[in-house]
Parts: structure tokens; C-alpha cells; sequence
């Protein structure tokens, strides 16, 4: 199983081939298996550009694997705590809605597909964050 962040659904969706989509086409052709999380499926709704796309969407993506994290306040602690250490080291372009997708994928422990030079960096000072690079 992997993680699909937003900015490959976004482009898989729009058809744009980029290294990130044929990469996430070889995965699927062989694995057949992907998840979002809950806030890239959010931000691919709130993306809709009509009421029908929106409708469409929202089939689609109901049918595939959407991870949540636990509803616990420990679980958002651990996801600010990540944004916190990473702007503590440096990286202080991170957004809320990165470190909830990053911290998503590091506590299912699954690899990360994203085409967001953000993650990488994330990834350089927390080992806990895998990304699929083939």
C-alpha cells in the first residue's frame, strides 16, 4: 500500500504525465492498491470545479482506502509536534496540511507518492517519513 498526497491525484486527475504519475501508474499496474488521506480527499473536493465533478469525485473516491488518523488529540499533538520540529530545523515553508499528510503516512508506516518538494524535505530530518521513489 502506498500514500498518495494530493499533488500526484491532482495531476493523475488533470492527466498530466510527470515522472510522479507514471510512477504511481507502474505501482497501481502492479500492486493495485493506493490510499489517500483524508485531507488530500478533502482537497480534491474543495478543487471540484462543478456541481457533477464534485458528484464524480466524491463516487470515486468513496470507493478507494481513505486513512484518518486516530481521533485522539495525541494524534494532532504528534502532527504539530512534527510541524513544530521541522520548523525548528529549518524548514519553516511547511504547511499545516503537509505535516497532517506526511504525519499520516509516518504513523501507518507507509510510503509516501508525492510530487511536493516539501516532503523530501521533511524526509531528510525525520526518518520516520518513507517516500516511494520507484
Amino acid at each position: 500500500m502506498i500514500l498518495v498526497d494530493t499533488s500526484v491525484m491532482i495531476d493523475k486527475l488533470r492527466k498530466v504525465e510527470n515522472a510522479k504519475t507514471a510512477l504511481f501508474d507502474r505501482h497501481i499496474s502492479t500492486y493495485r492498491k493506493f490510499a489517500i488521506s483524508v485531507f488530500t480527499y478533502h482537497e480534491i473536493l474543495q478543487g471540484a470545479e462543478s456541481d457533477s465533478d464534485f458528484k464524480q469525485l466524491f463516487k470515486y473516491f468513496s470507493t478507494q482506502k481513505i486513512y484518518t488518523l486516530p481521533n485522539t488529540v495525541t494524534a494532532y499533538a504528534e502532527s504539530a509536534k512534527l510541524c513544530f520540529d521541522m520548523q525548528q530545523q529549518g524548514l519553516t515553508s511547511i504547511k499545516t496540511i503537509e505535516a497532517l499528510i506526511a504525519y499520516t503516512a509516518i504513523h501507518y508506516k507507509i510510503p509516501l507518492l508525492h510530487n511536493d518538494d516539501i516532503y523530501d524535505q521533511i524526509a531528510e530530518k525525520n526518518p520516520g517519513l518513507k517516500i516511494l521513489t520507484k
